[in-house]
Protein backbone atom coordinates (compact mmCIF):
# COMPACT_ATOMS: atom_id res chain seq x y z
CA UNK A 1 0.00 0.00 0.00
CA UNK A 2 1.15 3.38 -0.89
CA UNK A 3 -0.08 6.68 0.48
CA UNK A 4 -3.14 7.94 0.11
CA UNK A 5 -3.76 11.78 -1.22
CA UNK A 6 -6.38 13.84 0.00
CA UNK A 7 -6.16 16.97 -2.01
CA UNK A 8 -8.58 19.68 -0.42
CA UNK A 9 -9.27 23.37 -2.42
CA UNK A 10 -11.34 25.64 -1.46
CA UNK A 11 -12.25 28.76 -3.99
CA UNK A 12 -11.30 31.93 -3.33
CA UNK A 13 -10.01 31.65 0.05
CA UNK A 14 -7.98 34.18 1.59
CA UNK A 15 -4.15 33.02 3.78
CA UNK A 16 -5.92 35.27 6.87
CA UNK A 17 -9.18 33.24 7.19
CA UNK A 18 -8.53 30.54 8.95
CA UNK A 19 -8.08 30.47 12.41
CA UNK A 20 -5.16 29.70 13.02
CA UNK A 21 -3.73 32.42 10.46
CA UNK A 22 -5.84 35.04 12.61
CA UNK A 23 -9.41 34.25 11.01
CA UNK A 24 -12.37 35.23 12.41
CA UNK A 25 -13.89 31.41 11.27
CA UNK A 26 -13.02 28.81 13.89
CA UNK A 27 -11.16 25.92 11.80
CA UNK A 28 -10.16 23.20 14.69
CA UNK A 29 -9.94 20.62 12.04
CA UNK A 30 -7.89 22.47 9.54
CA UNK A 31 -5.67 23.96 12.44
CA UNK A 32 -4.95 20.66 13.61
CA UNK A 33 -3.58 19.96 10.36
CA UNK A 34 -1.38 22.58 10.24
CA UNK A 35 0.03 21.91 13.70
CA UNK A 36 1.22 18.25 12.52
CA UNK A 37 1.98 18.97 9.22
CA UNK A 38 3.61 22.01 7.22
CA UNK A 39 2.45 25.39 7.29
CA UNK A 40 3.21 27.80 4.35
CA UNK A 41 3.42 31.30 5.14
CA UNK A 42 3.69 32.84 2.03
CA UNK A 43 1.84 30.14 -1.31
CA UNK A 44 1.00 31.78 -4.27
CA UNK A 45 -1.36 31.23 -7.07
CA UNK A 46 -0.27 31.25 -10.69
CA UNK A 47 -3.33 33.36 -11.08
CA UNK A 48 -5.51 35.14 -9.26
CA UNK A 49 -8.05 34.03 -11.31
CA UNK A 50 -9.95 30.79 -11.21
CA UNK A 51 -9.65 29.00 -14.38
CA UNK A 52 -5.43 29.84 -14.77
CA UNK A 53 -4.85 28.49 -11.06
CA UNK A 54 -6.89 25.55 -11.01
CA UNK A 55 -5.19 24.61 -14.67
CA UNK A 56 -1.37 25.53 -13.05
CA UNK A 57 -2.85 22.97 -10.22
CA UNK A 58 -3.78 20.23 -12.26
CA UNK A 59 -1.03 20.91 -15.08
CA UNK A 60 1.85 21.44 -12.86
CA UNK A 61 2.47 24.66 -15.58
CA UNK A 62 2.33 28.48 -15.19
CA UNK A 63 -0.99 29.83 -17.68
CA UNK A 64 1.66 30.82 -20.25
CA UNK A 65 2.52 27.37 -20.88
CA UNK A 66 -0.99 25.35 -20.21
CA UNK A 67 -2.89 27.79 -22.44
CA UNK A 68 -5.63 28.90 -20.66
CA UNK A 69 -4.43 32.32 -19.72
CA UNK A 70 -8.17 33.80 -18.69
CA UNK A 71 -11.66 32.74 -17.16
CA UNK A 72 -13.38 31.71 -20.55
CA UNK A 73 -10.50 29.74 -22.62
CA UNK A 74 -10.94 26.58 -21.92
CA UNK A 75 -7.54 24.04 -20.77
CA UNK A 76 -7.13 22.55 -24.10
CA UNK A 77 -8.95 18.80 -23.97
CA UNK A 78 -5.74 16.85 -24.70
CA UNK A 79 -3.48 19.11 -21.87
CA UNK A 80 -1.73 16.98 -19.58
CA UNK A 81 -2.38 16.65 -16.40
CA UNK A 82 -1.08 15.36 -12.77
CA UNK A 83 -4.54 12.70 -11.97
CA UNK A 84 -3.62 10.80 -15.65
CA UNK A 85 0.07 10.51 -14.26
CA UNK A 86 -1.01 9.05 -10.63
CA UNK A 87 -3.61 6.88 -12.56
CA UNK A 88 -0.61 5.31 -14.67
CA UNK A 89 0.70 4.98 -11.16
CA UNK A 90 -2.67 2.56 -10.35
CA UNK A 91 -3.91 5.14 -8.32
CA UNK A 92 -7.79 5.42 -7.85
CA UNK A 93 -8.52 9.22 -9.18
CA UNK A 94 -11.57 11.25 -8.32
CA UNK A 95 -12.64 14.86 -8.49
CA UNK A 96 -15.27 16.14 -6.64
CA UNK A 97 -16.94 19.35 -6.62
CA UNK A 98 -15.51 22.79 -8.31
CA UNK A 99 -12.93 21.61 -11.35
CA UNK A 100 -13.64 24.95 -13.06
CA UNK A 101 -11.08 23.76 -16.43
CA UNK A 102 -13.48 25.08 -18.97
CA UNK A 103 -16.14 28.01 -18.69
CA UNK A 104 -19.23 27.02 -16.80
CA UNK A 105 -21.82 29.29 -18.18
CA UNK A 106 -22.19 26.68 -21.37
CA UNK A 107 -25.69 26.20 -21.98
CA UNK A 108 -24.62 24.31 -25.78
CA UNK A 109 -22.55 22.06 -24.19
CA UNK A 110 -19.54 22.88 -25.61
CA UNK A 111 -16.23 22.05 -23.12
CA UNK A 112 -16.27 18.51 -21.88
CA UNK A 113 -16.52 19.23 -18.51
CA UNK A 114 -20.06 20.66 -18.52
CA UNK A 115 -21.24 17.82 -20.66
CA UNK A 116 -19.94 15.21 -18.30
CA UNK A 117 -23.17 15.96 -16.24
CA UNK A 118 -26.55 15.29 -18.14
CA UNK A 119 -28.42 17.82 -19.88
CA UNK A 120 -30.38 15.46 -21.95
CA UNK A 121 -29.16 16.50 -25.44
CA UNK A 122 -26.87 14.45 -26.71
CA UNK A 123 -24.89 16.51 -29.66
CA UNK A 124 -22.44 15.02 -32.40
CA UNK A 125 -19.63 17.74 -31.29
CA UNK A 126 -19.71 16.59 -27.73
CA UNK A 127 -21.33 13.24 -27.07
CA UNK A 128 -21.18 13.25 -23.13
CA UNK A 129 -24.63 13.65 -22.06
CA UNK A 130 -25.46 10.69 -20.63
CA UNK A 131 -24.50 12.09 -16.93
CA UNK A 132 -21.63 9.56 -16.87
CA UNK A 133 -19.23 10.73 -14.00
CA UNK A 134 -15.99 10.38 -16.02
CA UNK A 135 -13.25 9.45 -17.09
CA UNK A 136 -12.01 12.70 -17.66
CA UNK A 137 -8.50 14.56 -17.69
CA UNK A 138 -6.98 11.13 -15.74
CA UNK A 139 -9.80 11.38 -13.31
CA UNK A 140 -11.89 7.79 -13.29
CA UNK A 141 -14.72 9.37 -11.44
CA UNK A 142 -16.18 13.01 -11.05
CA UNK A 143 -19.16 14.56 -9.34
CA UNK A 144 -19.10 18.42 -10.36
CA UNK A 145 -20.83 21.82 -8.62
CA UNK A 146 -20.11 25.07 -8.33
CA UNK A 147 -21.54 27.78 -6.31
CA UNK A 148 -25.45 27.41 -7.25
CA UNK A 149 -28.25 25.36 -9.14
CA UNK A 150 -28.03 26.60 -12.39
CA UNK A 151 -26.50 24.72 -15.27
CA UNK A 152 -25.61 21.22 -16.00
CA UNK A 153 -23.30 20.00 -13.21
CA UNK A 154 -24.12 17.09 -10.93
CA UNK A 155 -24.99 19.34 -8.15
CA UNK A 156 -27.20 21.42 -9.70
CA UNK A 157 -29.05 18.22 -11.32
CA UNK A 158 -28.96 16.76 -7.86
CA UNK A 159 -30.64 19.22 -6.53
CA UNK A 160 -33.30 19.86 -9.34
CA UNK A 161 -34.22 16.24 -9.23
CA UNK A 162 -34.43 16.06 -5.33
CA UNK A 163 -35.16 19.26 -3.81
CA UNK A 164 -36.85 21.38 -6.98
CA UNK A 165 -38.41 23.75 -4.10
CA UNK A 166 -35.38 25.38 -2.83
CA UNK A 167 -33.71 26.11 -6.22
CA UNK A 168 -35.09 29.40 -6.17
CA UNK A 169 -33.51 30.41 -2.87
CA UNK A 170 -29.85 30.41 -3.99
CA UNK A 171 -28.08 33.88 -5.36
CA UNK A 172 -28.93 33.72 -8.90
CA UNK A 173 -25.64 34.92 -10.53
CA UNK A 174 -26.36 36.56 -13.38
CA UNK A 175 -28.85 38.57 -14.03
CA UNK A 176 -32.19 39.02 -16.80
CA UNK A 177 -29.67 40.57 -19.00
CA UNK A 178 -27.34 37.43 -18.65
CA UNK A 179 -24.40 39.48 -17.00
CA UNK A 180 -22.88 39.13 -13.72
CA UNK A 181 -25.39 40.06 -10.82
CA UNK A 182 -24.52 43.33 -8.87
CA UNK A 183 -27.60 43.11 -6.79
CA UNK A 184 -27.41 43.54 -3.21
CA UNK A 185 -29.20 41.79 -0.53
CA UNK A 186 -28.96 40.34 3.42
CA UNK A 187 -29.00 42.81 5.91
CA UNK A 188 -26.63 45.33 4.13
CA UNK A 189 -27.58 45.48 0.37
CA UNK A 190 -23.58 44.02 -0.08
CA UNK A 191 -23.73 42.95 -3.32
CA UNK A 192 -23.68 39.22 -4.10
CA UNK A 193 -25.29 38.61 -0.52
CA UNK A 194 -28.22 36.40 -0.31
CA UNK A 195 -30.06 34.70 2.47
CA UNK A 196 -30.48 31.36 1.35
CA UNK A 197 -33.46 28.69 2.51
CA UNK A 198 -31.81 25.39 1.79
CA UNK A 199 -31.45 23.19 4.18
CA UNK A 200 -27.15 22.66 5.43
CA UNK A 201 -26.97 18.90 4.50
CA UNK A 202 -28.52 20.10 1.15
CA UNK A 203 -25.86 22.75 0.20
CA UNK A 204 -23.19 22.18 -2.01
CA UNK A 205 -20.28 22.13 0.72
CA UNK A 206 -22.01 19.14 2.42
CA UNK A 207 -23.24 17.69 -0.34
CA UNK A 208 -19.50 17.66 -1.88
CA UNK A 209 -17.98 15.72 1.57
CA UNK A 210 -20.72 13.29 1.18
CA UNK A 211 -20.33 12.90 -2.68
CA UNK A 212 -16.26 11.66 -1.03
CA UNK A 213 -17.53 9.64 1.73
CA UNK A 214 -19.55 7.91 -1.03
CA UNK A 215 -16.71 7.39 -3.28
CA UNK A 216 -14.11 6.25 -0.38
CA UNK A 217 -16.51 3.63 0.68
CA UNK A 218 -16.43 2.28 -2.86
CA UNK A 219 -12.93 1.24 -2.98
CA UNK A 220 -10.82 -1.57 -1.66
CA UNK A 221 -8.97 -1.54 1.51
CA UNK A 222 -6.07 -1.46 -0.10
CA UNK A 223 -6.32 1.17 -3.08
CA UNK A 224 -3.56 3.61 -3.33
CA UNK A 225 -5.90 6.86 -4.26
CA UNK A 226 -5.72 10.33 -5.46
CA UNK A 227 -9.47 12.56 -4.22
CA UNK A 228 -9.46 16.28 -5.32
CA UNK A 229 -12.06 16.96 -2.89
CA UNK A 230 -12.69 20.77 -4.10
CA UNK A 231 -15.49 23.30 -2.11
CA UNK A 232 -17.35 26.23 -4.07
CA UNK A 233 -17.14 28.21 -0.89
CA UNK A 234 -16.43 30.85 0.15
CA UNK A 235 -16.23 32.43 -3.53
CA UNK A 236 -19.28 34.82 -3.91
CA UNK A 237 -21.93 34.39 -4.31
CA UNK A 238 -22.50 34.69 -0.38
CA UNK A 239 -25.35 32.70 0.58
CA UNK A 240 -24.70 29.72 2.67
CA UNK A 241 -27.59 28.07 4.46
CA UNK A 242 -29.64 30.89 6.50
CA UNK A 243 -29.93 28.48 9.59
CA UNK A 244 -25.87 28.85 9.69
CA UNK A 245 -26.10 33.01 9.61
CA UNK A 246 -26.16 33.38 13.26
CA UNK A 247 -22.34 31.74 13.80
CA UNK A 248 -21.22 34.94 13.38
CA UNK A 249 -22.57 38.08 13.67
CA UNK A 250 -21.94 40.86 11.04
CA UNK A 251 -22.25 43.63 13.63
CA UNK A 252 -19.81 42.22 15.65
CA UNK A 253 -16.82 41.95 12.78
CA UNK A 254 -14.35 43.98 13.07
CA UNK A 255 -13.10 46.17 9.24
CA UNK A 256 -10.35 44.86 7.94
CA UNK A 257 -6.85 46.22 8.66
CA UNK A 258 -6.42 47.29 4.74
CA UNK A 259 -10.20 48.82 4.51
CA UNK A 260 -9.68 52.87 5.16
CA UNK A 261 -12.93 54.41 6.28
CA UNK A 262 -12.02 57.48 5.11
CA UNK A 263 -13.25 57.37 1.69
CA UNK A 264 -10.40 60.09 0.68
CA UNK A 265 -7.96 58.01 2.33
CA UNK A 266 -8.91 55.11 0.25
CA UNK A 267 -8.68 56.92 -3.06
CA UNK A 268 -5.43 58.49 -1.95
CA UNK A 269 -3.66 54.85 -1.52
CA UNK A 270 -5.50 53.71 -5.22
CA UNK A 271 -4.02 56.64 -6.75
CA UNK A 272 -0.97 55.55 -5.41
CA UNK A 273 -1.25 52.53 -7.79
CA UNK A 274 -1.32 51.98 -11.40
CA UNK A 275 -4.42 53.26 -13.07
CA UNK A 276 -6.53 50.77 -13.30
CA UNK A 277 -6.64 49.93 -9.64
CA UNK A 278 -8.88 54.07 -9.63
CA UNK A 279 -10.22 53.49 -12.71
CA UNK A 280 -12.30 50.00 -11.31
CA UNK A 281 -13.04 51.44 -7.52
CA UNK A 282 -14.56 54.44 -9.62
CA UNK A 283 -16.25 51.70 -11.80
CA UNK A 284 -14.25 53.02 -15.29
CA UNK A 285 -13.30 49.49 -15.98
CA UNK A 286 -13.97 45.57 -15.25
CA UNK A 287 -11.04 43.13 -16.21
CA UNK A 288 -12.32 39.89 -15.18
CA UNK A 289 -15.98 38.25 -15.96
CA UNK A 290 -16.86 37.29 -12.02
CA UNK A 291 -16.83 41.14 -11.35
CA UNK A 292 -19.93 42.63 -11.36
CA UNK A 293 -19.91 44.99 -14.51
CA UNK A 294 -22.61 46.93 -13.41
CA UNK A 295 -21.51 47.52 -9.46
CA UNK A 296 -19.35 50.36 -8.74
CA UNK A 297 -16.79 49.25 -5.57
CA UNK A 298 -16.69 53.02 -4.73
CA UNK A 299 -20.31 52.03 -3.23
CA UNK A 300 -18.93 50.02 -1.05
CA UNK A 301 -20.10 50.76 2.48
CA UNK A 302 -18.42 49.77 6.05
CA UNK A 303 -21.68 47.35 6.92
CA UNK A 304 -21.32 45.78 3.79
CA UNK A 305 -17.59 44.89 3.97
CA UNK A 306 -18.86 43.39 7.88
CA UNK A 307 -21.68 41.55 6.40
CA UNK A 308 -19.50 39.87 3.45
CA UNK A 309 -16.25 39.18 6.07
CA UNK A 310 -18.73 37.18 8.30
CA UNK A 311 -20.74 34.96 5.54
CA UNK A 312 -17.22 34.22 4.37
CA UNK A 313 -16.24 33.21 7.74
CA UNK A 314 -19.38 31.09 7.89
CA UNK A 315 -18.66 29.45 4.93
CA UNK A 316 -15.31 28.62 5.94
CA UNK A 317 -16.63 27.11 9.42
CA UNK A 318 -19.00 24.74 6.96
CA UNK A 319 -16.29 23.61 5.17
CA UNK A 320 -14.15 22.73 7.99
CA UNK A 321 -16.76 20.75 9.63
CA UNK A 322 -17.34 19.24 6.12
CA UNK A 323 -13.29 17.86 6.15
CA UNK A 324 -13.91 16.80 9.48
CA UNK A 325 -16.51 14.65 8.09
CA UNK A 326 -14.34 13.42 5.85
CA UNK A 327 -11.32 12.38 7.54
CA UNK A 328 -13.42 10.98 9.89
CA UNK A 329 -14.22 8.47 6.95
CA UNK A 330 -10.83 8.06 6.35
CA UNK A 331 -10.35 6.92 10.10
CA UNK A 332 -13.08 4.52 9.99
CA UNK A 333 -11.29 2.89 6.80
CA UNK A 334 -8.30 2.57 8.69
CA UNK A 335 -6.21 4.62 5.92
CA UNK A 336 -4.95 7.78 8.64
CA UNK A 337 -1.28 6.67 8.68
CA UNK A 338 -0.92 6.23 4.91
CA UNK A 339 -2.97 9.36 4.26
CA UNK A 340 -1.33 12.81 3.13
CA UNK A 341 -3.34 16.14 3.13
CA UNK A 342 -2.98 19.13 1.24
CA UNK A 343 -5.41 22.38 1.68
CA UNK A 344 -5.27 25.29 0.06
CA UNK A 345 -7.30 27.69 -2.48
CA UNK A 346 -7.22 28.89 -6.30
CA UNK A 347 -6.41 32.53 -5.08
CA UNK A 348 -7.89 35.06 -2.43
CA UNK A 349 -10.22 37.79 -2.59
CA UNK A 350 -10.54 41.59 -1.61
CA UNK A 351 -13.03 41.41 1.21
CA UNK A 352 -13.04 45.17 1.60
CA UNK A 353 -8.95 45.81 1.36
CA UNK A 354 -8.61 49.24 -0.88
CA UNK A 355 -12.53 49.26 -1.08
CA UNK A 356 -12.72 46.29 -3.25
CA UNK A 357 -14.48 43.74 -3.36
CA UNK A 358 -13.72 40.30 -5.62
CA UNK A 359 -10.61 40.02 -7.70
CA UNK A 360 -8.94 41.29 -10.90
CA UNK A 361 -5.08 41.88 -12.21
CA UNK A 362 -4.75 43.51 -8.51
CA UNK A 363 -1.38 41.48 -7.44
CA UNK A 364 -1.20 41.97 -3.31
CA UNK A 365 -1.93 39.72 -0.64
CA UNK A 366 -5.39 39.83 -0.52
CA UNK A 367 -5.62 37.86 -3.72
CA UNK A 368 -2.08 36.92 -3.90
CA UNK A 369 -1.81 35.06 -0.40
CA UNK A 370 -3.47 31.49 -0.33
CA UNK A 371 -3.74 29.45 2.77
CA UNK A 372 -1.56 26.09 2.11
CA UNK A 373 -1.14 23.23 4.68
CA UNK A 374 0.58 20.11 3.85
CA UNK A 375 0.22 17.07 6.87
CA UNK A 376 2.13 14.17 5.10
CA UNK A 377 1.03 10.77 6.21
CA UNK A 378 2.04 9.85 10.06
CA UNK A 379 4.02 6.87 8.39
CA UNK A 380 6.23 9.31 6.65
CA UNK A 381 7.83 10.82 9.97
CA UNK A 382 8.04 14.58 8.42
CA UNK A 383 8.12 16.89 11.64
CA UNK A 384 5.94 19.92 11.44
CA UNK A 385 7.32 23.27 10.41
CA UNK A 386 6.18 26.68 9.28
CA UNK A 387 7.67 27.46 5.73
CA UNK A 388 8.42 31.57 5.11
CA UNK A 389 9.97 30.88 1.89
CA UNK A 390 7.41 31.56 -1.04
CA UNK A 391 6.27 28.83 -2.75
CA UNK A 392 3.89 28.53 -5.75
CA UNK A 393 0.73 26.07 -6.67
CA UNK A 394 2.55 25.27 -9.41
CA UNK A 395 4.60 22.75 -7.28
CA UNK A 396 1.56 21.04 -6.40
CA UNK A 397 1.93 18.55 -9.09
CA UNK A 398 5.32 17.54 -8.47
CA UNK A 399 4.27 17.30 -4.85
CA UNK A 400 1.76 14.75 -5.39
CA UNK A 401 3.90 12.55 -7.89
CA UNK A 402 6.52 12.85 -4.83
CA UNK A 403 4.13 11.32 -2.68
CA UNK A 404 3.27 8.70 -4.83
CA UNK A 405 6.66 7.60 -5.21
CA UNK A 406 6.48 8.94 -8.71
CA UNK A 407 9.21 10.92 -11.17
CA UNK A 408 7.68 14.25 -12.44
CA UNK A 409 7.49 14.18 -16.56
CA UNK A 410 9.03 16.66 -18.50
CA UNK A 411 6.15 18.89 -18.69
CA UNK A 412 6.21 19.82 -14.99
CA UNK A 413 6.87 22.95 -14.11
CA UNK A 414 8.84 23.39 -10.59
CA UNK A 415 9.69 21.37 -8.05
CA UNK A 416 7.57 19.44 -4.92
CA UNK A 417 7.27 21.56 -1.90
CA UNK A 418 9.83 22.26 0.47
CA UNK A 419 9.54 20.71 3.99
CA UNK A 420 11.59 23.52 5.01
CA UNK A 421 12.82 26.64 4.24
CA UNK A 422 14.90 26.91 1.24
CA UNK A 423 17.76 29.22 1.19
CA UNK A 424 16.14 31.11 -2.24
CA UNK A 425 13.20 30.93 -3.34
CA UNK A 426 10.44 33.25 -5.47
CA UNK A 427 7.11 32.51 -6.50
CA UNK A 428 5.76 34.04 -9.59
CA UNK A 429 2.18 35.24 -10.90
CA UNK A 430 0.96 36.03 -13.91
CA UNK A 431 -1.99 37.52 -15.48
CA UNK A 432 -3.60 38.29 -19.03
CA UNK A 433 -6.70 39.43 -19.80
CA UNK A 434 -8.92 41.00 -22.74
CA UNK A 435 -11.97 41.69 -22.11
CA UNK A 436 -14.63 44.73 -22.72
CA UNK A 437 -12.21 46.31 -24.61
CA UNK A 438 -9.87 46.32 -21.96
CA UNK A 439 -6.57 44.32 -21.42
CA UNK A 440 -3.89 43.87 -19.12
CA UNK A 441 -0.87 42.00 -18.79
CA UNK A 442 0.85 41.55 -15.10
CA UNK A 443 3.99 39.79 -14.29
CA UNK A 444 4.40 39.20 -10.51
CA UNK A 445 7.74 37.84 -8.73
CA UNK A 446 7.65 37.39 -4.46
CA UNK A 447 10.56 36.93 -2.62
CA UNK A 448 10.73 36.72 1.47
CA UNK A 449 11.27 40.92 0.86
CA UNK A 450 10.16 41.75 -1.81
CA UNK A 451 6.81 42.11 -4.12
CA UNK A 452 7.72 43.33 -7.45
CA UNK A 453 5.15 43.70 -10.41
CA UNK A 454 5.14 44.65 -14.02
CA UNK A 455 2.46 45.71 -16.40
CA UNK A 456 2.88 44.55 -19.86
CA UNK A 457 1.87 46.72 -22.50
CA UNK A 458 -1.64 47.25 -23.05
CA UNK A 459 -4.92 49.73 -23.23
CA UNK A 460 -4.44 50.66 -19.14
CA UNK A 461 -0.81 50.78 -19.38
CA UNK A 462 2.03 51.65 -21.60
CA UNK A 463 4.75 48.95 -20.49
CA UNK A 464 6.22 51.46 -17.68
CA UNK A 465 4.04 51.06 -14.80
CA UNK A 466 4.64 48.60 -12.06
CA UNK A 467 4.40 48.21 -7.85
CA UNK A 468 7.32 47.26 -5.78
CA UNK A 469 6.35 46.49 -2.09
CA UNK A 470 8.76 45.76 1.21
CA UNK A 471 6.85 42.64 2.38
CA UNK A 472 7.96 43.23 6.00
CA UNK A 473 7.70 47.06 6.38
CA UNK A 474 4.65 47.49 4.30
CA UNK A 475 2.46 43.90 4.90
CA UNK A 476 -0.56 46.02 3.60
CA UNK A 477 1.05 47.08 0.73
CA UNK A 478 0.16 50.51 0.51
CA UNK A 479 3.19 52.22 -0.56
CA UNK A 480 4.36 51.52 -4.37
CA UNK A 481 8.13 52.24 -4.22
CA UNK A 482 8.65 51.03 -7.79
CA UNK A 483 10.05 54.48 -8.97
CA UNK A 484 11.86 54.47 -5.56
CA UNK A 485 15.88 55.78 -6.46
CA UNK A 486 16.85 53.66 -3.11
CA UNK A 487 15.30 50.62 -4.63
CA UNK A 488 16.72 50.54 -7.96
CA UNK A 489 19.19 47.51 -7.58
CA UNK A 490 16.06 45.86 -6.08
CA UNK A 491 13.85 46.16 -9.23
CA UNK A 492 16.81 45.47 -11.41
CA UNK A 493 17.06 42.35 -9.76
CA UNK A 494 13.79 41.21 -9.48
CA UNK A 495 13.39 42.45 -13.16
CA UNK A 496 15.78 39.65 -14.33
CA UNK A 497 14.07 37.43 -12.25
CA UNK A 498 11.01 37.57 -14.24
CA UNK A 499 12.89 37.77 -17.41
CA UNK A 500 14.71 34.03 -16.35
CA UNK A 501 10.79 33.52 -15.89
CA UNK A 502 10.05 34.36 -19.18
CA UNK A 503 13.29 32.36 -20.26
CA UNK A 504 12.29 28.81 -19.05
CA UNK A 505 12.55 25.91 -20.82
CA UNK A 506 8.78 24.58 -22.66
CA UNK A 507 6.54 26.63 -25.62
CA UNK A 508 4.49 29.06 -24.65
CA UNK A 509 0.82 29.94 -25.22
CA UNK A 510 0.26 33.79 -25.45
CA UNK A 511 -3.24 35.49 -25.24
CA UNK A 512 -5.22 34.91 -28.18
CA UNK A 513 -9.12 34.52 -29.29
CA UNK A 514 -11.31 34.89 -26.40
CA UNK A 515 -13.57 31.52 -26.18
CA UNK A 516 -16.52 33.29 -24.92
CA UNK A 517 -18.08 31.62 -21.74
CA UNK A 518 -21.76 31.13 -23.28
Amino acid sequence: MGRKILFVTTDQQRHDTLGINGGIARTPVIDQLARQGIRYERCHPASVVCMPSRASMLTGQYPSRHGAWMNGVPLAIDAPSVAESLKDAGYATALIGKAHFEPFLDPFGRFAENALANLGVPTIEQPWFDGRRGPHRGFDHLEMATHGVAGPLHYAKWMRENHPDFLGGFYSVLDADFNVSAAGGGDTGAPQVGVNPVPREWYHTDWVADRTIAWLSSLPADADWFCWMSFPDPHHPWDPPATERSRIDWRDVALPANYATSRAEREAILDAKPRHWRAWYDGRIVSNYEAPARWVPATLTDDQVREVNALNAVEVELIDEALGRVLEAVSARGWDEDLDVIFTSDHGEFQGDFGLLFKGPYHVDSLLRVPMIWRPAPHAHVAPASVATPVSLVRLAATFLAVAGQPAPAWVEGAALPTRDESESTSVTEWDSDLFGVNVHVRTVVTRTHLYTEYRAGTMHDGSEGELYVVNDDPLQRANRFDDPALAAVRRELAERLVEHERRPGERARPGVLMAPV
